[in-house]
């Protein structure tokens, strides 16, 4: 479990293909305390960590990972948000972000508002239903709020901090995003279709 509150950013250092799967090493500032074993989210995604140095920690994604994500796309130099799992002692800053990824998002439009930034996600129908006004979403791992909402479209606002200590400031029209939609919201309408 994580809250979407993005503590590092790391830089691809380098890719591996081993079969169908891809090894990252990652090189961050929180890499030195992380321990083998341990999630941490990768860009809103939750990857085990296999290997650790002092500046370095490694982690890899399987097929289903890939598909479903946008790290078939990452390659070396790229940046990636990065939140360790919440501790169950401190507060819950963004929301319940599991670092399961539903799917990806395009962003179709960026804004400069001059002290801000706006950007449009557009995503697949099938989720409609778990988008509402003023709703939570992981955008890269980011706790954000939805405004502006349609069948397959939200916009967020990203003030100055989370834009510059996040890999928002790279997300330029046309670029992929990691979505995951409000897991009560998944839950809601798992119980209504049953119900039905």
């Amino acid at each position: 479990m994580f809250t979407g509150i993005i503590e590092a950013q790391g830089i691809i250092t380098q890719v591996v293909e081993n079969g169908t799967n891809r090894s990252f090493t990652v090189k961050s500032l929180i890499s030195k305390e992380l321990k083998v074993d341990q999630s941490v989210s990768h860009n809103g995604v939750c990857l085990t960590v296999e290997t650790v140095t002092e500046e370095e920690h490694t982690v890899t994604a399987i097929l289903e990972t890939l598909q479903k994500t946008d790290l078939g796309d990452w390659k070396t130099g790229d940046v990636v948000n990065l939140e360790r799992c919440l501790s169950w002692n401190g507060r819950l800053d963004g929301h319940i972000v599991q670092g399961h990824v539903d799917g990806i998002g395009v962003c179709v439009e960026r804004k400069d508002l001059g002290g801000s930034w706006e950007y449009t996600i557009e995503f697949d129908e099938k989720f409609t239903a778990l988008m509402i006004e003023k709703g939570s979403i992981s955008l890269n791992g980011i706790s954000l709020t939805a405004f502006n909402v349609t069948r397959n479209s939200f916009t967020v606002a990203i003030i100055p901090y989370t834009f510059e200590h996040t890999n928002m400031h790279q997300l330029t029209k046309g670029k992929k995003v990691n979505l995951e939609f409000d897991m009560v919201g998944k839950y809601v309408q798992r119980f209504l279709s049953l119900r039905n």
